[in-house]
């Protein structure tokens, strides 16, 4: 993984921060209420621009916001995801979340985004806990988070969620101070 300014590389993915003109793309899937059936769907371009265009002031302000996922190999928009404090639900801290076009689901593509939040969080930010949100029935995104060293705090029955959290990992900070 490399972290070229705002940018992360990882090696099949480049993530960097969204643009407004990416939100065709990312409207195909933050759109899609089947690739969102666990989560929220923007119902318009207009409210999909808005949320990104939300989520880049607080990139400005925070240092962290969602990126959006470029696959290498044919420059493709196939994701949208990363550390944010989300500005329509506030409260919960820094949160982790990823979506994809359901044509790129299967491929570790979430997990290699996590991966790459998760040494950003621990080494950059040394934020001291970054936590999650999955739908229970969600069991592909709940096996991820897992993988990644987080555990369930509580369900929230108000959002029908799981709560999910996870420390920082004092071996994502070793290499950092060398």
């Amino acid at each position: 993984m490399r972290n070229i300014g705002s940018q992360i590389e990882t090696p099949r993915l480049l993530l960097r921060p969204s643009r407004l003109s990416d939100t065709p793309a990312l409207f195909e899937f933050l759109g899609d209420k089947e690739a969102m059936k666990h989560t929220h769907a923007d119902v318009t371009p207009g409210e999909c621009r808005r949320r990104i265009a939300v989520h880049e002031w607080r990139r400005r302000r925070d240092g962290y916001a969602p990126w959006t996922v470029v696959r290498k190999n044919d420059a493709r928009i196939i994701g949208w995801g990363g550390l944010y404090d989300d500005p329509f639900d506030p409260g919960w801290g820094c949160e982790i979340g990823y979506f994809f076009r359901r044509d790129a689901w299967g491929y570790g593509y979430a997990s290699e985004l996590v991966a790459a939040a998760l040494h950003f969080a621990d080494r950059e930010l040394r934020l001291g806990e970054v936590r999650a949100f999955a739908h229970p029935e969600n069991t592909a995104s709940r096996k991820i988070l897992a993988m990644a060293g987080f555990g369930i705090v509580r369900f929230v029955p108000e959002m029908n969620r799981l709560l999910l959290s996870r420390a920082r990992r004092e071996d994502n900070l070793a290499d950092r101070d060398r």
